[in-house]
């Protein structure tokens, strides 16, 4: 089915941003006119700077948390634990509250990477207030506001259940050597999903892309360096090192898939509805959500580790450098990287929990999740991994206008 027509006022705005149809209108339906406004015509301004150090220290918020005890957070929608009875209650931020007398306002506004930052990149750049002393983005947009100098660095001694408890594979990364801007809040694989009842097991990329019968019944993903990442390892291409041509020739592989009426459709999260009902009988998805599927009684809904490799990505805490409750900040990092915290999290949102010792913890919430490779993954499970290369601004949205013209996004 054809989308609707945009308004005039819409499509002037994505003509202008260069956004994606699908971001726009998700901006435009999550946060009205602050998001088509202020956040779409935002990404068309001018190119952010890197702050110098000077500018970077002059960039400070000035630390309240001696007399506020709050803080606001925000992150992405379903990525925390809630009460089986209440699923507006958050039981491991009340016990934070209990613990340490800091009020959180916690709010899931980071529906995408790229529509948040458009949202708060005018303030970052001019060291303006985004009301929020903590936000949560994904590796690749992580390493951006690090790399411009949007981020203050929390204390490694006030945060000492992070640097003694986060993975070894997600220490000491290029863009935060020193482990002071980024915690990781959890990590995900993407791999294969299918269900079997209504296909067999599909075991590669090439078997979703061109197996007869999966026509027509095939997903993947909006997220470009998801689709495009295994796309590139099922040509034998890393994704870490793509160039230009290696690029072009993963969208040219997709884009036969398209044309011959293999991929139905791209999507974000609305994959999992399909899937469950057997509308799509494979996509390729993120391992949280397979897991959470499977567990549905009579689910046939499985994760598959493709032949070739998984992506792997991490979402993390930052706190923005107007913040004003930084230490309230680095306590909260702090508390949820107490291993029963974090065990606790992780059997809400399934996805890799990043946290040493939250393995054990587990068995005394879930044994069944504690020996689940996709939260606590093995080394044989890790050996498969790998990560899209980190681009620069120009680089992403040259990929981005290539993958979209494509996905028709």
């Amino acid at each position: 089915m054809r989308n609707p027509p945009l308004s005039p006022e819409a499509q002037a705005i994505l003509n202008a941003t260069g956004l994606s149809r699908r971001t726009l209108v998700r901006g435009l339906l999550a946060g009205g006119a602050l998001v088509a406004s202020g956040g779409a015509l935002a990404a068309c301004g001018t190119k952010p700077a890197k702050k110098t150090e000077s500018e970077k220290a002059a960039c400070v918020g000035a630390d309240a948390s001696a007399t506020e005890k709050k803080l606001s957070w925000s992150n992405w929608p379903l990525y925390i634990d809630v009460d089986a009875n209440d699923d507006k209650k958050r039981p491991s931020l009340d016990a934070f509250t209990a613990k340490t007398g800091i009020a959180v306002t916690y709010t899931e506004d980071v529906n995408d990477n790229n529509e948040f930052f458009g949202k708060v990149r005018n303030q970052l750049q001019a060291c303006q207030s985004i009301d929020r002393d903590v936000m949560v983005l994904t590796d690749w947009m992580a390493s951006r506001v690090v790399n411009l100098g949007w981020v203050q660095p929390f204390d490694p001694a006030k945060t000492p259940n992070f640097t003694k408890n986060v993975l070894p594979t997600l220490r000491n990364r290029p863009w935060d050597k020193a482990m002071t801007h980024a915690a990781p809040w959890q990590s995900g694989l993407t791999g294969i999903a299918y269900n079997g009842a209504v296909t067999k097991e599909v075991r590669t990329i090439d078997e979703l892309l061109t197996r007869p019968d999966l026509k027509g019944k095939v997903a993947v993903l909006t997220e470009m360096r998801d689709t495009v990442g295994l796309v590139l390892l099922s040509m034998g291409k890393d994704p870490a090192n793509v160039t230009d041509a290696d690029f072009d020739a993963a969208l040219e592989k997709l884009k036969k898939a398209v044309d011959s009426g293999q991929i139905r459709k791209f999507t974000g999260n609305d994959y999992k509805e399909d899937l469950a009902k057997g509308d799509l009988a494979a996509c390729i998805a993120w391992s949280g959500d397979v897991i959470q599927l499977s567990a549905e009684e009579g689910s046939k809904v499985a994760f598959v580790t493709p032949e070739e490799g998984l992506i792997v990505w991490s979402d993390n805490l930052l706190i923005p450098a107007p913040a004003t409750h930084k230490a309230n900040a680095e306590q909260l990092i702090d508390y949820y990287y107490d291993p029963a915290v974090a065990a606790q999290v992780a059997a809400t949102v399934n996805y890799i929990c990043p946290v040493q010792g939250a393995q054990d913890a587990m068995q005394k919430i879930n044994p069944d999740l504690a020996s689940n490779p996709l939260i606590f993954p093995d080394a044989a499970t890790l050996a498969k991994t790998h990560s899209f290369k980190s681009l620069t601004e120009d680089e992403d949205k040259k990929y981005a206008a290539k993958f979209e013209a494509v996905s028709g996004a």
